[in-house]
């Protein structure tokens, strides 16, 4: 059957299905999640047997894309052998028993390097598990991999002068996004089904637009923050995966309250698994294309309205709307980069020349901020909250498109201006930093793809603290627009 949606390759059938037999040609590699973990929790599949093979992926696939940046195959080798071994004594691994992750290398992981990307933490190995990665390990994950970043997370790009660029398997001379962009590259190729990133900006969702996959960034607070850090109240965790399912899967797992974070909220009511079936009939969605202020590509523009019209099929209704928000980039910009320089200024002196030229730039400007400056920005991020939230008095769902644009070239810290824009960054995506400061959960799922092959998203952004019902309207956009059977070709193309 052909999509409604120009140029999208349709998935057929339902994917969420916890799948009690794993079919014979489906290679491991094209698994989800929550099918690789039936499989090994019913003894089909061994963990080992699982890992084995993608770390042969990643053996055979990063060399064009660089998307992992430090190995942990033989920790993840080791993790596999123990998790075969409870399964043999008749003992429960957990939920995610055998499913290989990778970690964004900006999130602490016990015994191993996190170099945030940075020269200046080059060999620094953390002496514990952040929240998220303890919970993945009691989950019985494996860990396979350090997934690249930007250094310090400061740019929609992903490249550093530790570990070079990373590539969009899509179109190799294309960045993936960032600052997520490993992640990114490696659950798009098959390198894993799931990739765990951080987003103050659009970090996770950027990446997962560029590169054609589902991404969410959580309620702030639902998955813990910590070790602090000076962004973390822009800052958010979550999953990009290929599949809903599979997002919720890891959420439900990674959620939760931690006492060493003062605003990490309390748990959900419900598992987030259980509810992304009950579909979203009568949902009210209004869609932005431009949340009052952002100007899109024609293409991506054009998709995205088309795309939007999908959720009709769900029971929804859509209304297209006319915001006039304010841009909040000036009160975000403060909040991150202020951050970041209150963090690297002290440092700047004697190692800014370590820094990549760009964000050494950002920060040499971030430390002539004021107290007083700080001051207004949270006045305006108030502000700004008292503007969206009125939105939700007539509707449940906001949906914009994810960015502005399709994927970049690399080379590019930020895409270029369209006509008659000003050269600022992160005004080739503008759907995203505006959430960071309201702290909503917010997804995208993808939508189709341009006349070039490459990924369009849409966005969707719901009430605060809402991540089931955003989960519930990714998850019945995925089954009237399917989206994860459709792979690029460099992931499924002869080894060379």
């Amino acid at each position: 059957m052909e999509s409604t949606c120009p140029r999208f390759c349709p998935r057929p059938g339902d994917s969420n299905q916890l799948q009690e037999t794993v079919m014979s040609d489906t290679p491991i590699w094209q698994m989800t999640a929550v099918e690789i973990a039936a499989a090994v929790r019913s003894g089909q599949l061994s963990a080992v047997e699982v890992t084995e093979a993608i770390l042969a992926r990643i053996e055979t696939i990063d060399t064009h894309l660089n998307a992992f940046c430090i190995s942990m195959a033989d920790s993840a080798r080791a993790t596999a052998a123990s998790i075969d071994q409870r399964i043999s004594l008749g003992e429960d691994p957990g939920p995610l028993a055998g499913v290989p992750i990778s970690i964004k290398d900006n999130l602490y992981i016990e015994g191993e390097r996190t170099t945030f990307g940075s020269k200046w933490f080059e060999h620094n190995v953390t002496p514990e598990d952040t929240p998220l990665v303890a919970r993945l390990r009691q989950a019985g994950a494996v860990l396979i991999g350090r997934t690249n970043s930007p250094e310090f997370g400061w740019k929609g790009a992903t490249d550093n002068l530790v570990f070079g660029t990373t590539r969009n398997p899509w179109n190799t001379e294309r960045t993936p996004g960032g600052s997520s962009g490993g992640a990114s590259a490696a659950v798009s190729s098959g390198m894993g089904p799931v990739g765990i990133g951080t987003d103050g900006g659009g970090s996770i969702r950027i990446p997962a637009a560029f590169c054609g996959l589902f991404g969410i960034k959580a309620s702030f607070g639902r998955v813990p923050n910590y070790p602090a850090t000076t962004v973390d109240s822009l800052r958010h965790k979550g999953p990009l995966t290929r599949t809903v399912a599979d997002a919720a899967l890891v959420l439900d797992v990674i959620a939760g309250p931690d006492d060493r974070d003062s605003l990490s909220l309390p748990a959900d009511s419900v598992s987030y698994s259980d509810v992304l079936d009950q579909g979203i009939s009568g949902c009210r969605i209004a869609y932005s294309p431009d949340l009052g202020f952002g100007e899109v590509d024609p293409e991506v523009a054009s998709l995205c309205a088309e795309a939007v019209e999908r959720f009709a099929e769900t029971g929804a209704t859509v209304e297209t709307v006319s915001l006039d928000w304010p841009d909040p980039y000036d009160c975000w910009n403060i909040y991150f980069y202020g951050g970041i320089a209150g963090s690297l200024g002290p440092r700047l002196a004697e190692e800014g020349d370590q820094l990549d030229p760009g964000l050494r730039e950002l920060v040499e400007e971030g430390v002539k901020l004021s107290g007083g400056e700080f001051a207004r920005a949270s006045l305006d991020r108030f502000a700004y909250w008292q503007r969206v939230v009125r939105l939700y008095d007539d509707y449940d769902l906001l949906v914009t498109p994810g960015t502005a644009v399709p994927p970049f070239p690399i080379g590019l810290d930020n895409a270029d201006p369209m006509p008659g824009q000003p050269v600022r960054p992160l005004l080739w995506t503008p759907f995203t930093y505006p959430f960071n400061l309201t702290g909503q959960p917010a997804s995208v799922v993808p939508c189709g793809f341009t006349a070039d092959g490459l990924p369009v998203t849409l966005q969707l952004v719901g009430r605060r603290y809402d991540d089931a019902g955003v989960l519930r309207a990714s998850r019945a956009f995925e089954q009237v627009a399917p989206w994860a059977d459709r792979w690029p070709e460099l992931a499924t193309a002869e080894p060379t």
